[in-house]
């Protein structure tokens, strides 16, 4: 790994017309994308060993290659305990066409440590670490625990800050510039309570954002007395996007707790969407009327009895996704073990198209080539055709150690289902695994992943 270099050494490159000049439309992804051959992955050691620092893993998925399913190279970062979660592009659709932008630099933020980093990936195969955002630039307004990044357009990207510099409520918006140094906040102090995902609609000049609880309440790990405290959300913010600021909230209630994963249709012509309200393991459909936004429960997902548990066990949908042309809608319901395929045609009533049942409390399949799966399905990654669905199993450290304690030992793993959209089917791939605690150096968690040339989750388009 290259010593970070300093700004106007990154700056110099920032808006040449190098890489990935975004897609002008969801059906050119579809139509104009190669099959993905490497995926970003990111690879924790939180929980697992307090010396090793993470890393961003660059994973071989081309089934023609002779190191199919290994990593190929990967970026130790220079301290430990960050933990990796979400990670986004300094460009996507909605920017790439604005001054000969390119989707170039990957922003990593660790949610744990509140440090971000910036991650050059000119050499898509052989990606360099190129500047690090220590915390206290990001503490310094009064934010903390980076989550969701998005660009907004213009070469600007804006972070969601799950909570204030002392790790309490409020959270927030980080704001960097065209050269990803930090500006500010791109929100006024105040607007929100709690914080976690957010997507915006420039077209119809709304941003959703959604909530999960303050960092000193999720990041010890999970107690019900917390919920039954009100110490974890159940709201949804809708923001007027031009104005910054929030126009309304619609609470979800008991059948609503802990909304997370928040998912526009990629049509940006459409006002509607999906959110995954995982502790209540129900899908919310979205949409404004008249003026007004609503959100109605579309999928409900039954808790299942479990000896040694003293309540039904939640079905905890942790991420959804919509393939390309918003004819599906997939799922992870981790505890479960369950990956979903609904069909979204008709969004307000969903029809289940296909289910997986791997890994978790209950799936049907544990292993995979002799490998114990030990968790639940969890980060959803699609290909832009819909053809192929990835996912690995590591939710958040402290997290896994509670309700599958095997991932500490064992590590997590990156599975695959062959997709065929037509019939609306899901198949496993029996013959990928990327087993991240077969690793030289020891086990890690695999979170979050995202294609060089964008994906189902990192798009917007204007």
């Amino acid at each position: 790994m290259s010593e970070p270099q300093h700004d106007h050494e990154r700056t110099d490159h920032a808006h040449h017309d190098h890489h990935g000049p975004g897609y002008m439309t969801p059906q050119a992804a579809i139509e104009k994308s190669e099959r993905e051959r490497i995926a970003y992955v990111m690879g924790n050691h939180v929980g697992i060993d307090a010396e090793k620092p993470d890393f961003l893993a660059v994973v071989d998925v081309d089934p023609e290659s002779e190191s199919y399913c290994q990593l190929i190279d990967r970026i130790d970062l220079p301290n430990v305990g960050d933990e990796l979660h979400h990670f986004g592009w300094n460009a996507c659709s909605s920017s790439c066409h604005i001054g000969g932008l390119e989707r170039r630099y990957l922003v990593v933020p660790g949610n744990r440590s509140s440090r971000i980093h910036i991650v050059d990936t000119e050499d898509r195969d052989h990606p360099e670490l190129v500047e690090v955002i220590e915390p206290e630039e990001v503490h310094e307004y009064d934010l903390s625990a980076p989550h969701t990044v998005h660009c907004i357009g213009g070469g600007t990207v804006v972070i969601s800050m799950l909570g204030n510099a002392d790790g309490d409520l409020p959270g927030g918006f980080l704001e960097l510039d065209a050269e990803l140094n930090v500006m500010g906040r791109w929100d006024a102090p105040g607007e929100i309570d709690f914080n976690y995902d957010f997507w915006y609609q420039p077209r119809h000049n709304a941003m959703l954002s959604s909530e999960w609880a303050a960092p000193k309440t999720y990041q010890p790990g999970f107690d019900i007395e917390d919920v039954e405290a009100g110490e974890y959300g159940h709201e949804l913010q809708f923001w007027n996007w031009e104005e910054r600021t929030v126009e309304q909230a619609v609470d979800l209630g008991e059948e609503g707790l802990v909304p997370l994963e928040v998912r526009f249709l990629h049509t940006p012509e459409h006002a509607h969407g999906f959110v995954d309200a995982a502790l209540s393991s129900n899908i919310f459909h979205f949409y404004e009327r008249d003026g007004e936004w609503r959100a109605e429960k579309v999928i409900d997902f039954e808790a299942r009895e479990m000896e040694g548990w003293d309540m039904p066990v939640p079905a905890l949908p942790t991420d959804i996704l919509i393939s390309m042309d918003d004819r599906y809608l997939y799922g992870a319901n981790w505890l479960h073990g369950e990956v979903w395929m609904y069909d979204i045609s008709d969004p307000a009533n969903p029809r289940e198209a296909d289910t997986i049942s791997i890994g978790g409390y209950f799936g049907d399949v544990q292993e995979l080539q002799g490998r114990d799966i030990v968790a639940g399905p969890q980060m959803l990654q699609l290909s832009l055709d819909g053809e192929r669905l990835y996912w690995t199993t590591s939710l958040y450290s402290s997290w896994d150690d509670q309700f599958f304690p095997e991932e500490a030992e064992k590590g997590s793993v990156m599975l695959k289902a062959d997709v065929d959209p037509r019939r609306g089917t899901m198949t496993l791939d029996e013959e990928f695994l990327v087993d991240f605690g077969a690793l030289p150096d020891g086990p890690a968690r695999a979170h979050e992943m995202r294609w060089p040339d964008g994906d189902c989750t990192s798009d917007v388009w204007e």
